[in-house]
């Protein structure tokens, strides 16, 4: 896998941040990412990767975008056996949103890289970014 796709949904910034960070620590690892918004990938992109990364901020009553929802519910029929890494920033709550997209990919076979996805709340800080390069470079050794 020589490139590695990043695929997210944002409304403010914050989770694009988190997807470029991710970017950053694929090419760090020394492989090509490919970060795009969702609205521009396609999911036929991720079926033949062995792993990959999704991202989207948490809506509404921490739940996922609409957009974002549709093409992860495309990407639940081929995830078994995929290495997915999640992430994402939200505003209020604790970070159910999170919690619940990880059982989601794993009810659908796929094994989430770390164990739980990256999380910041509002605008990714330092500490979050690095956890993201972190990410980045793991998804790159995939």
């Amino acid at each position: 896998m020589d490139e590695v796709y990043v695929i997210y949904w944002s409304s403010t910034g914050n989770t694009q941040a988190m997807a470029e960070a991710i970017g950053e620590g694929i090419a760090e690892a020394g492989k090509k990412a490919a970060v795009l918004e969702v609205a521009a990938a396609d999911v036929s992109m991720l079926e033949n990767q062995k792993g990959f990364a999704l991202g989207a901020s948490a809506m509404g009553a921490e739940e996922l975008d609409g957009e974002m929802d549709n093409f992860v519910t495309e990407v639940e029929t081929f995830a078994n056996g995929k290495t997915i890494a999640l992430f994402g920033s939200y505003d209020w709550g604790d970070g159910e949103w999170m919690r619940q997209w990880v059982s989601r990919m794993e009810e659908a076979g796929a094994v989430v890289l770390n164990g739980e996805g990256c999380i910041a709340n509002l605008a990714p800080d330092e500490e979050a970014i690095q956890a993201c390069k972190t990410l980045g470079a793991e998804l790159a050794k995939i």
